[in-house]
C-alpha cells in the first residue's frame, strides 16, 4: 500500500482528488479481501498437514500393531514346545507326538497364519508341520528314518502322517541358517529373511533352543511366519486416495508392500529381493530415494520421522517408523501420502475467494466514485479559495492587515468546520508563519544532530563491551569471568569432588615428519574441534590443549553429583569420534585417555595471559594414566573405578608403578553397561 501511494505522488502533473480518494479505498478492499484468501489457503494448508500428521501416525500404529500380533504367535508356539520339551511332557523321540502337538497348535491365533512349526534335534533328526501353496498341511520328516532326505507325508484330521507325497533332496536342520542362528544365539531369535526350502516364498523364522537341565542341547524349536501376511494387510489399508505404504529392512530391501508388487523376484528356483528404490512404484521408489539421500543411510533413522518433499512437482508427506523385535529384526515402517489427495477442496475454496475479490473490487471501485464526487464538491470551494487567499497574501492589503474574505461551505460538517478553521488561520498567519517555520527548523536540527550523537555513543559502546565479554568466556568458564570482572587478584577454588581426563593422540608425531606444519595443525583442528562439541555436548569445562594432548575435567567451576559419568561417556564418545575420524580421513593414530578423580584446586593466576588451570594429585595422578596407559586404551584409577563400576564395563589391568606414587592398581574402561 504505501509503495504504490508513494508511487501515485511521483505521478507527474495533476492528480483529481477523485482518484486519491478512490484508489486508496479500493487498494484496502483488494487488499483485505486477498489477505482473507492467503489465510484461507495457509489455514487450509495448515489443517491438511495436522490430517495428514494424523493420519499418518494411525496409519503406522496400527502397522506396528498388527506386526506385533503377527509376531507374537511365533513366539508364544515356541516357548510353549520349549517349555513342553523341557518338562518332558513332549517326548522329542516320539514323532507322532511332536505332530500331533503341533497340529493342535496351528490355529491358537485365528487371525495369523503361521505356516510351519517344527524341531530339529543335534541327532539330526528333523519333524514339522508346514501349510502349503495348495492349502494343504502337510507333515515333513528328516534323519535316520529318512535316510538323510526329506520325505513329506498327508495328515489326517488329527495331525497323523498318511500317504507319503514326495521325497525330497538331502536334508539336515542342523546345517540350516535358522538352526545355526538359535544355536549362536542360545536363545530365542529372530532369523533373516529367506526363500522357503520347498516353495518359492519369503519366510521368517522365530528359533529357540532346547537345553537339558545340565545346559546340553537337545535341538532347536522352530515357527515360521510367511510374509505374504503382512503384504496383504498393508494392501487393505485406507490411506487418503494413493497415499501407499510399505516395510523394508534396514539394508533398503522391501518386506511388504501396499502396491500389486511382489517385494522378490523369482528366476528359475531362485529368489531375488528388491530393494525398495527399484520398485516399479514411483511413490514407494522416490520415497527410499529420498530417505537413503536425506540421511545418508537407513541405519541412522532411530526414531520415529515426520519429513516432506516432492515427487513430479507435487508436494508428498511422509512418515518413517523403525520397528524393532528382539535383537535380530530391525524394519522401517514408512508411509506416504501426496499433498493432492486433500488440497482439491482448498484449491476450489481458493478459486471462489479470488472471483470474490473481483467482485468486492467492482463494487468498491463504483462504490468509491459515487463516495468521491459527493465529498468532492465542498472540497472544491475550499480549493478554490485557498487559491484567492494565496492570491491575496501577495497584495499589498494584506500586508497592511486587511483580510481575506471569509468562506462559507455547506453540505458535509466537518466541512464547515474546516472552513471556519481556515478563515481562523487567514487572520493568524500574517503573524505567525515566518517565526514559526524559523523555529520548527532550528529545533529540528538540534535534535536530529543530538539523536545521531547518541547513537553512535550507545553503539560504540555496546560493541565495544560485547566483544570484551566474548573474548573473556572464550578464554574462562562464566562463573570466573563473572567474579573477575568484580574481582582484582588470585582466584582458587578447591573442590573436593571432581573428575580429570587427559588424552593423546598416539601417532601423531610420527604423522608430524610426513606433512606439512600447516597441514597437520588442520587435521588437529579437526580432531580437536569434534572434541570441544563433545565438551559442551556433555556439559564439561575444557582446561586446555598442549600439543596434541587435550585436557578436560567435570565437576568444576560448578560441582556436580555425576563427574565422573561425564568424563567416562566423554572418553568413550571421543574414542567413536577418532575411530570414525581415522575411517574418514586415513591414518595410523589413536588416542591414549587417562581419568582419575578425587580433590583439586582450580582457579585463575598471574595478570597477564591467564587461564583457568587444575592443581594438586588428582591432576598429576590423570596424567600418568594417560601417559602410562595403552594406545585405544582408557586407564583409570581406582577411585574413578569405584564410582563408576556400577553403570560402566571394565577390565583389571592390576597393579602398575607410577612414578611418584609407587604401585597402583588401574583399570581399563572398555563401554557401557545396558540399563
Amino acid at each position: 500500500m504505501k509503495s504504490l501511494l508513494r508511487q501515485i505522488l511521483m505521478i507527474p502533473g495533476k492528480v483529481p482528488l477523485r482518484s486519491v480518494l478512490v484508489v486508496p479505498f479500493v487498494l484496502q478492499i483488494f487488499g483485505a479481501v486477498g489477505l482473507t484468501g492467503w489465510l484461507s489457503l495457509r489455514n487450509g494448508q495448515q489443517a491438511v498437514n495436522e490430517v495428514t500428521i494424523q493420519l499418518r501416525n494411525e496409519v503406522s500404529a496400527r502397522i506396528q500393531q498388527r506386526l506385533e500380533y503377527y509376531l507374537e504367535a511365533p513366539r508364544v508356539i515356541a516357548q510353549i514346545n520349549t517349555d513342553a520339551i523341557q518338562l518332558g511332557q513332549l517326548n522329542i523321540a516320539d514323532t507322532g507326538s511332536l505332530t500331533r502337538q503341533f497340529w493342535r497348535q496351528r490355529f491358537l491365533f485365528d487371525a495369523v497364519n503361521v505356516s510351519a512349526i517344527y524341531f530339529g534335534s543335534e541327532t539330526g533328526e528333523f519333524i514339522g508341520l508346514g501349510f502349503q501353496a495348495d492349502n494343504t498341511w502337510q507333515i515333513g520328516r528328516g534323519g535316520k528314518s529318512t535316510n538323510g532326505k526329506f520325505y513329506s507325508y498327508g495328515t489326517d484330521r488329527l495331525g497323523n502322517p498318511t500317504t507319503l507325497l514326495e521325497i525330497g533332496g538331502d536334508y539336515d536342520p542342523r546345517i540350516r541358517p535358522w538352526y545355526r542362528n538359535a544355536v549362536e544365539a542360545g536363545q530365542a531369535t529372530w532369523s533373516d529373511i529367506y526363500a522357503d526350502f520347498k516353495e518359492l516364498r519369503l519366510k521368517i523364522t522365530l528359533v529357540q533352543p532346547v537345553y537339558q537341565e545340565n545346559d546340553i542341547l537337545l535341538g532347536v524349536v522352530g515357527v515360521d511366519f510367511v510374509l505374504s501376511h503382512i503384504r496383504e494387510f498393508l494392501q487393505n489399508l485406507k490411506i487418503g486416495k494413493s497415499g501407499q505404504t510399505f516395510i523394508m529392512e534396514r539394508s533398503g530391501l522391501l518386506i511388504a508392500t501396499s502396491t500389486p508388487q511382489q517385494p522378490f523376484i523369482i528366476q528359475g528356483d531362485k529368489v531375488d529381493r528388491i530393494q525398495a528404490k527399484d520398485a516399479n512404484n514411483p511413490s514407494i521408489s522416490q520415497t527410499a530415494k529420498y530417505l537413503e539421500s536425506d540421511f545418508g543411510n537407513f541405519h541412522k533413522i532411530t526414531s520415529s520421522q515426520q519429513l516432506a518433499f516432492r515427487l513430479n512437482g507435487d508436494r508428498q508427506f511422509l512418515q518413517v517408523v523403525p520397528f524393532a523385535e528382539g535383537e535380530n529384526l530391525d524394519w522401517l515402517i514408512v508411509v506416504v501420502v501426496p499433498e493432492a489427495d486433500f488440497m482439491e477442496r482448498i484449491h476450489a475454496n481458493t478459486r471462489t475467494t479470488i472471483l470474490l475479490c473481483i467482485v468486492a473490487l467492482l463494487v468498491a471501485t463504483l462504490l468509491g466514485l459515487v463516495t468521491s464526487r459527493w465529498i468532492t464538491k465542498p472540497i472544491m470551494r475550499l480549493s478554490v479559495a485557498s487559491q484567492k487567499l494565496a492570491q491575496h497574501i501577495q497584495t499589498p492589503e494584506f500586508a497592511n492587515g486587511v483580510l481575506f474574505e471569509k468562506v462559507k461551505v455547506k453540505g458535509v460538517d466537518e466541512l464547515g468546520v474546516l472552513a471556519e478553521s481556515f478563515n481562523l488561520m487567514a487572520q493568524q498567519l500574517q503573524e505567525s508563519f515566518e517565526a514559526l517555520e524559523k523555529t520548527n527548523a532550528e529545533l529540528e536540527l538540534r535534535v536530529e544532530q543530538r539523536t545521531k550523537d547518541l547513537q553512535t555513543s550507545k553503539e560504540e559502546a555496546e560493541r565495544a563491551r560485547e566483544q570484551s565479554d566474548r573474548l573473556l568466556l572464550n578464554i574462562l568458564p562464566a562463573p570466573i569471568a563473572d567474579r573477575l570482572k568484580v574481582t582484582e587478584g588470585c582466584l582458587a577454588e578447591g573442590f573436593e569432588q571432581a573428575t580429570v581426563m587427559f588424552a593423546d593422540i598416539v601417532g601423531f608425531t610420527p604423522l608430524s615428519a610426513r606433512v606439512s606444519p600447516l597441514e597437520l595443525v588442520s587435521l588437529l583442528n579437526q580432531i580437536f574441534s569434534q572434541f570441544d562439541q563433545l565438551t559442551e555436548k556433555h556439559g564439561l569445562e575444557k582446561i586446555k590443549t598442549i600439543g596434541d594432548a587435550y585436557m578436560v575435567a567435570a565437576g568444576l567451576p560448578v560441582p556436580r553429583t555425576d563427574h565422573a559419568s561425564a568424563i567416562a561417556q566423554m572418553a568413550l564418545d571421543m574414542q567413536d569420534c577418532i575411530n570414525s575420524f581415522q575411517t574418514d580421513r586415513g591414518g595410523s593414530f589413536q588416542i591414549r585417555i587417562g581419568i582419575n578423580s578425587g580433590p583439586v584446586v582450580a582457579g585463575v593466576i598471574g595478570t597477564k595471559k591467564f587461564i583457568y588451570d587444575l592443581w594438586g594429585d588428582t591432576v598429576n595422578v590423570a596424567s600418568r594414566m594417560e601417559s602410562q596407559g595403552n594406545p585405544g586404551k582408557i586407564q583409570v584409577t581406582q577411585a574413578t573405578y569405584e564410582i563408576l563400576q556400577h553403570n560402566f564395563l571394565f577390565d583389571k589391568r592390576g597393579a602398575i608403578g607410577v612414578k611418584g606414587k609407587g604401585e597402583m592398581t588401574t583399570y581399563w574402561l572398555t563401554g557401557r553397561k545396558k540399563m
